[in-house]
């Protein structure tokens, strides 16, 4: 019994099926079935079934994928290593990022990333902030909105990073698209058009209306900030989104002016494996940190 057939055999179990198997191990099929056989007679135990086109374990396999699940997990940890110490010449970069980074940020980041890197495969997750939160275990790096909460993985770094304000919209013909400086309680009289719960912008709006005592009158649940400025363009209530979005509107959207009430909150890098990320993020979160510099 080796440490390869152990792994093989794990990474068999999690497809259920030898020909995906030998796909994702970047092996062929007789050798990924060759492995599992002889895997199988050193263990003396039947390990699996055929099962149609896939496999089923047994009881004692499922015992012994416990112990070869570690041992993967242990070989891909030593391997990240070996690639952090790596050029990067070639690699892989997975970035998870809310909503609100990831429309108005992200683009113009990969973009400077990939004139220093060009050979790094960048692939992206978008979600609202709980949803990348959720999804830290399979990416490199996120950029969320707002404190990523308490629920970490063990070993996640944050790092505070771009300021962002929050700002009521309205159709230009709206009651409140004056110049004049409004209040949050004038903002209340309006249905409201809020993003989908988990979004960042929507705990901010929350936070600020439960501290006022206001009542929210919740006109629209919708996702997505393209979502937000449709629907108020469409005449459906007040919208609330980050000043970064309205950066380039027409004149079909104006911004509320509210005098007394600044809604701000910050944007934050996370890095699931802050004590050895790969060296691509790390070269990603270093930039991320040098474009707060340039911004500021």
């Amino acid at each position: 019994m080796t440490p390869e057939q152990l792994i093989t055999f794990a990474v068999v179990a999690e497809h259920g099926n030898v020909s995906h198997a030998a796909v994702a191990l970047h092996l062929s099929q007789p050798a990924v079935s060759g492995q599992l056989k002889l895997l199988q007679e050193a263990f003396g135990e039947p390990l699996y079934h055929r099962a149609g086109r896939g496999v089923r374990l047994t009881a004692a396999g499922e015992q012994l994928l416990a112990h070869a699940t570690r041992l993967r997990d242990t070989f891909d940890q030593a391997r990240s290593l070996r690639e952090a110490m790596r050029g990067l010449q070639l690699g892989t970069l997975r970035i998870g990022a809310s909503t609100t980074p990831a429309s108005y940020l992200l683009p113009y980041l990969i973009a400077q990333f990939k004139t220093l890197y060009p050979q790094v495969a960048i692939t992206t997750v978008q979600g609202n902030t709980a949803e990348i939160v959720g999804a830290l275990g399979s990416v490199d790096l996120a950029l969320i909105e707002g404190p990523p909460g308490r629920d970490l993985p063990v070993g996640t770094g944050v790092t505070e990073w771009l300021e962002d304000e929050i700002v009521a919209i309205v159709p230009a013909a709206h009651p409140l698209a004056g110049a004049e400086p409004r209040f949050l309680k004038d903002v209340a009289g309006f249905p409201l058009v809020l993003r989908e719960q988990g979004s960042g912008v929507r705990q901010v709006v929350e936070q600020a209306f439960a501290i006022n005592q206001l009542p929210m009158k919740i006109g629209l649940e919708i996702a997505g900030v393209e979502g937000v400025k449709e629907a108020v363009r469409a005449g459906m209530g007040v919208g609330f989104v980050s000043a970064l979005s309205i950066r380039h509107e027409n004149t079909v959207l104006r911004k509320v002016q509210l005098g007394a009430c600044s809604l701000v909150r910050r944007f934050s890098i996370v890095l699931p494996h802050a004590g050895s990320p790969s060296r691509a993020a790390a070269r990603f979160h270093d930039l991320c940190v040098a474009f707060l510099g340039a911004s500021a």
